[in-house]
């Protein structure tokens, strides 16, 4: 699912179409509380099931624990209590709870406003996020505020980088267009991660987990603690495998993080490098509704008929990318009012996905028969080689009533895409191994940015944003010509923030977010930039044992490039530019300490998402829908949690998740459905104090879906009928220990 190459058309046919993948108004808010009302029963469920669990996603829980100099290396781009915008904060302590190898948009899974699936079907391998409706390629990701996203796909893929979570000390998820941040801007949200901090004292821990479909994680830690008081190094070795609730979905998986640290008491300097490796059988397809009922675990990945007529999968069918980051950073506090931070980065990627192709014309691999066959079985690899490197900095002055940061990045993609086939049934004049095509893209994206936050008076906090970025791209192998777009963007933010007392704080945020297409959409010839308006609106109300934090948003759009249902030839969203389409939506989420061992925290999203007035091609001419559902965009989404803590050292979680029903394309077609589904998850940590050999052992332990719901989280509809669906595992489990010492 890495962007080997763009998509170039494919509508299943034939015998493989059951193998192949596959101006707000009142009545808008009142259709969301008739469809609230209409699920009553499902989410009384929900949340009757969670009377036992935990949260673990406040919207204002703060990691004290982290160093300030740590703190400068995503303080550019986070926002705080006093910035009108809308995000949740996840620590170290809340992700460790559940961190047993599945991956981090797994583990967010149960925060306001997020969606998530998995190829495979158990949290492993190929994931996916979306954030109030949007998809992961608009979703802005760093990593000590270094972009992450792909250059040219815009996606995350979390596969590439196994357990990262064990290498976390928090992450914040700003919904919405949020703050200036580098890299692809966001346009339903941006989430960036902060890696661990620097430990004063020498330390380490090994973990291992288990559980169904075969799976398996194996972690080393060290750190060396502060030698000299200046000089720290650390590092994490990771080994998962599984074999998928999916048929073949198998995932072996490796990765390392190392990081030098010197510190002193004004500057930070810390080089990192990070990275992994992934094999992972495909599992991207999907399955078609008669599949789904007799046989949810079937894959059709690599199914081919060999020369006696039989029905076989290739077993090579799969996906193989190695990624190595590079990161230096260095942070300095020159004086009471100023600090810097200046930071290099590269990042290396390069791998193919290889696949049996059954009956491909000789001509379109640039092969020449030695007979008189026009086409042949044939496998064939394809390539991607890409280089990602350059800078991002920041400067923070704070005196008296001002908070102002000047920041922004320069950074450059190169990458290469090509194809060779390396084996074929009938024989060719042509060399196996030749490429049969050879392309590149290159793409140049800079941006700077400035923030102030200036405390009017005692109660009222106004903030400024304001950022313009430049991108070049150019690239062959989209288009009938190639592609040399330029594109310039300013994005204004502003907003205000007003503590009426210490417990209530009201805010307000209008934010301007624009971007540019991706590689996938230039090859289906939407070439314009989307452009999006947010409006916030929120309240947090904060005492010792209850925070309360509501928000309204009205994203408004033109030519937004919504999801189409359809996917490319490996498994990546098609989408389409409309014209005008809005996302209107409340969101809600508390958390309440009952007493010293209960506590119960939930969130809700209530929203409208509609394409104004969208037109389609009939076949006859262009039909008018009028509004219609934006594809992938439930109008519900619920989360629960409550938490049992019979001492401190052990805890019994329960959460769970309600996803309301959505369209899987934008033209409200009854039988392109995803099923409203409830899942919920036993979760529990017990932390045993020893203090010689070792000094604890934590014990953790994760059910899933403990009431074996039925759950299909994600799918494809071509058009035409041809629908396919991703289900996820029923019931499943898995334990792991943790040595600390």
């Amino acid at each position: 699912m890495n962007t080997y190459f763009s998509f170039s058309g494919r509508v299943p046919a034939g015998r493989a179409v059951r193998y192949n993948l596959f101006n707000c108004q009142p009545e808008h808010s009142r259709a969301a509380v008739s469809k609230l009302k209409r699920i009553f029963t499902p989410i009384a469920h929900a949340v009757a099931a969670t009377l036992f669990s935990i949260a673990t996603f406040a919207q204002e829980t703060q990691n004290d624990s982290i160093n300030k100099l740590d703190e400068v290396l995503v303080s550019a781009v986070r926002a705080t209590s006093k910035t009108p915008v809308t995000f949740s904060n996840l620590g170290k302590e809340e992700i460790n709870k559940r961190n047993l190898g599945q991956d981090i948009p797994i583990l967010m899974n149960f925060m306001p406003s997020v969606v998530t699936t998995s190829d495979a079907g158990n949290g492993i391998g190929y994931t996916g996020i979306r954030v109030r409706g949007s998809d992961a390629t608009r979703v802005n990701v760093t990593i000590n505020g270094v972009p992450y996203n792909d250059a040219e796909s815009h996606g995350t893929f979390w596969v590439n980088m196994p357990d990262f979570a064990s290498s976390v000390e928090s992450l914040q998820l700003q919904r919405g267009v949020g703050t200036s941040t580098n890299g692809a801007g966001a346009f339903g949200a941006s989430l960036n991660l902060l890696t661990d901090k620097y430990a004063e004292s020498a330390n380490g821990e090994i973990s291992n987990s288990f559980g169904s479909f075969n799976t398996r994680k194996h972690t080393v830690k060290f750190s060396t603690g502060l030698l000299n008081d200046h000089f720290e190094l650390a590092g994490r070795l990771s080994n998962l495998h599984s074999d998928g609730y999916i048929d073949r979905a198998e995932s072996d998986l490796k990765s390392y993080f190392l990081q030098g640290t010197y510190v002193n008491k004004s500057t930070l300097i810390k080089a990192l490098v990070f990275g992994g490796t992934e094999r992972t059988y495909q599992s991207w397809n999907g399955i078609d509704a008669q599949t789904l009922r007799e046989d949810r675990t079937f894959n059709p990945a690599g199914i081919f008929t060999d020369e006696f007529g039989q029905t076989r999968f290739y077993d090579n069918e799969t996906d193989n990318y190695q990624q190595d980051h590079y990161q230096l950073h260095w942070n300095e506090k020159w004086s009471q009012n100023w600090n810097t931070n200046l930071a290099f980065h590269y990042t290396k990627g390069k791998g193919y996905y290889e696949n049996y192709k059954e009956d491909a014309d000789f001509s379109e691999y640039g092969l020449l028969p030695v007979g008189t066959e026009t086409s042949t079985d044939l496998i064939r690899q394809k390539w991607l080689d890409n280089d990602f490197y350059g800078t991002t900095f920041s400067a923070n002055y704070k005196k008296e009533n001002w908070d102002i940061i000047f920041g922004g990045g320069f950074n450059k993609y190169e990458g290469d895409h090509y194809g060779k086939v390396i084996w074929s049934r009938f024989a060719s004049q042509s060399e196996l191994g030749d490429r049969y095509y050879d392309d590149f893209a290159d793409k140049v994206d800079g941006n700077v940015f400035a923030k102030a936050n200036y405390q009017l008076t005692s109660k009222l906090n106004l903030f400024a944003d304001l950022q313009f970025r430049n991108v070049n791209y150019k690239a062959n192998g989209v288009q009938a010509d190639l592609v040399n777009d330029t594109f310039d963007f300013f994005n204004p933010k502003a907003g205000f923030s007003f503590e009426l007392n210490t417990k209530n704080t009201f805010y307000l945020s209008y934010a301007k977010a624009q971007r540019e297409p991706n590689r996938s959409d230039y090859e289906g010839g939407n070439v314009r930039a989307e452009k999006l308006n947010d409006i916030e609106l929120g309240w947090r109300f904060s005492t010792a044992k209850t925070k309360f934090n509501v928000n309204g948003y009205y994203m408004f759009y033109k030519d937004q490039l919504v999801l189409t249902g359809a996917l490319d030839d490996v498994g990546n969203p098609i989408r389409t530019n409309v014209g005008k389409s809005y996302r209107l939506g409340i969101e809600a989420d508390a958390s309440f300490q009952f007493s010293e061992q209960w506590f119960l925290r939930p969130n809700i999203t209530i929203s409208d998402n509609k394409n104004v007035d969208f037109v389609v091609d009939n076949g006859s001419g262009l039909q008018n829908l009028g509004n219609t559902n934006i594809a992938f965009s439930p109008d519900i989404i619920i989360g629960n949690a409550i938490t049992f803590m019979p001492s401190k050292s052990f805890q019994l979680s329960l959460l769970s998740k309600f996803v309301d029903q959505q369209y899987m394309s934008n033209i409200d077609d009854p039988q392109s459905k995803l099923m409203d589904y409830t899942q919920t998850d036993f979760n529990f940590s017990y932390d045993w104090q020893i203090n010689k050999v070792f000094k604890s052992i934590t014990f953790t332990g994760l059910v899933n879906n403990i009431f074996d719901r039925k759950i299909v989280s994600n799918g494809a509809d071509y058009g035409g009928g041809y629908i396919y669906y991703f289900p996820q595992a029923g019931t499943n489990f898995l334990l792991g220990m943790t040595l600390k010492f």
